[in-house]
């Protein structure tokens, strides 16, 4: 099967790369060639942009399938408009391209197209309660969701896969912010932990995504959609089993979410007149103030898919950061 893979050069995208060439033919659309630096050896390259229909079909021709992974995964933009061009039009680009193309398309969705949990555990089937969206990339994610949704129920061939919150060893971007966190940790940059630390998260590692995404485009039938998450847990469990692999204590200081969203609204305001991206907005602290947690037993029973325990996770995380030198041994 010859697969072509957007958002190669992302850190789920790259590892999806990377899994799905150990089976099949993978062709990596990406803007900057140069910038796929794990390319798998015999993958091939396309370049092109989200924006661009003529180069992604160039991309798409003799492709079986097209894994889209491709999105702009951030808490804030200058241009808001690029979230709907990437994350929303993007897509759309995907499925007439596989229109034109005869191409199957596993959609990257994102649990947080699902909505928050609070109190509830929710998995691919559960109605959206309504809520309105916190960010950009929360309104997108949930605009696109509804196009993918209306792709499938027209018939287009089409798997819809809802990733928790993907982390682990990879590019260390937007993408994989948990471990990005854990490192301003590590090098005393962290302010402190948001909120008291209690709100459940649907945490899940990046191998097993990985592995998720080869089965579901292999043996997912079109149509179906699955939540490919993991361990729902707090961010008090994530930085108390960081002490345990790494000695390095928990954050001492809690910050309440009201002050969170005051220093989160002075930023994003700032950002707007200095064009500078702000490392806070109110917008995000909101969404730390809800529940994500989510079931992937479809995807257990369907796909085979499996769970990696937090810990086990997190070990192998620390284990990568300090082989590369991150974090001392």
């Amino acid at each position: 099967m010859r697969v072509l893979v957007t958002g190669v050069t992302g850190f789920l995208g790259g590892r999806l790369a990377s899994a799905i060439a150990a089976r099949h033919v993978v062709r990596g659309f990406v803007r900057d060639p140069a910038r796929w630096t794990h390319r798998p050896p015999e993958a091939e390259i396309a370049a092109g942009t989200m924006t661009d229909a003529g180069s992604l079909r160039t991309a798409a021709r003799g492709c079986d399938a097209i894994v889209h992974a491709a999105g702009l995964v951030k808490s804030w933009a200058k241009d808001r408009g690029e979230f709907d061009r990437i994350n929303v039009d993007g897509l759309r680009l995907v499925l007439d391209t596989a229109r034109e193309t005869g191409a199957r398309v596993i959609y990257t969705s994102s649990f947080i197209a699902l909505g928050p949990t609070d109190g509830a555990v929710f998995d691919e089937t559960t109605p959206h309660a309504g809520t309105a969206p916190h960010n950009d990339y929360e309104r997108t994610k949930r605009l696109a969701d509804g196009v993918a949704r209306e792709a499938a129920a027209s018939g287009l061939p089409i798997v819809r896969l809802y990733p928790g919150i993907v982390y682990g060893p990879g590019a260390l971007t937007a993408g994989n912010h948990l471990v990005g966190s854990l490192l301003l940790h590590a090098r005393g940059k962290l302010p402190g932990m948001l909120g008291p630390g209690d709100r459940r998260m649907s945490l899940a590692f990046v191998d097993d995504v990985s592995r998720g995404f080869v089965t579901a485009l292999e043996r997912a039938p079109s149509g179906s959609a699955y939540v490919l998450g993991g361990d729902n847990r707090t961010l008090a469990d994530v930085f108390a089993i960081f002490h345990a692999r790494t000695g390095i204590l928990p954050p001492k200081r809690r910050i309440p979410y009201w002050a969170g969203r005051l220093v989160g609204r002075f930023q994003r305001l700032r950002a707007e007149l200095t064009g500078k991206e702000p490392e806070l907005t109110d917008e995000v602290v909101r969404i730390y103030a809800h529940e994500w947690a989510y079931s992937s037993a479809r995807a257990q029973r369907d796909l085979a898919y499996t769970i990696t325990p937090l810990e086990d996770g997190i070990a192998k995380t620390v284990a990568w950061l300090r082989d590369r030198g991150e974090l001392r041994r």
